[in-house]
């Protein structure tokens, strides 16, 4: 019951501060959202530290990397909303700024954690 109310508290943490970024960003430019897209690839930079550091110095007790990746990371990125998002961009039509969102969330995602993990070993 612990862990899930660190996964819970650590989710809603996340998804409260994704809304606030999502909501102040996403109207700067009409054709990408800048807002979920800087979430997503905070989230997986995020997680890359975290577990980077983690497996690293082993400071964190498995609690702690719940609350933070599972619950935090999980909370604060978004799959369904980017998911939505990519299907309006089909629906109007906006082929061009559909694949070159879909292409740059995944690639620079993974990227994102790659280098959060390699920013983990030289600290």
């Amino acid at each position: 019951m612990k862990q899930f109310l660190l996964v819970f508290l650590g989710g809603g943490i996340g998804s409260g501060l994704r809304y606030l970024i999502s909501k102040a960003l996403n109207p700067y430019l009409s054709s990408f959202f800048i807002g979920t897209f800087g979430v997503n690839i905070l989230g997986c930079l995020l997680i890359g530290i975290v577990l980077g550091i983690s497996a690293k110095e082993d400071f964190l007790t498995n609690n702690q990397l719940l609350f933070i990746t599972v619950g935090f990371c999980g909370g604060f990125t978004t799959f369904s909303s980017f998911a939505l998002e990519e299907y309006g961009m089909l629906r109007e039509g906006q082929l061009m700024s559909f694949a070159i969102y879909t292409i740059s969330s995944i690639v620079v995602g993974i990227l994102a954690v790659v280098f959060g993990l390699w920013l983990s070993r030289v600290l």
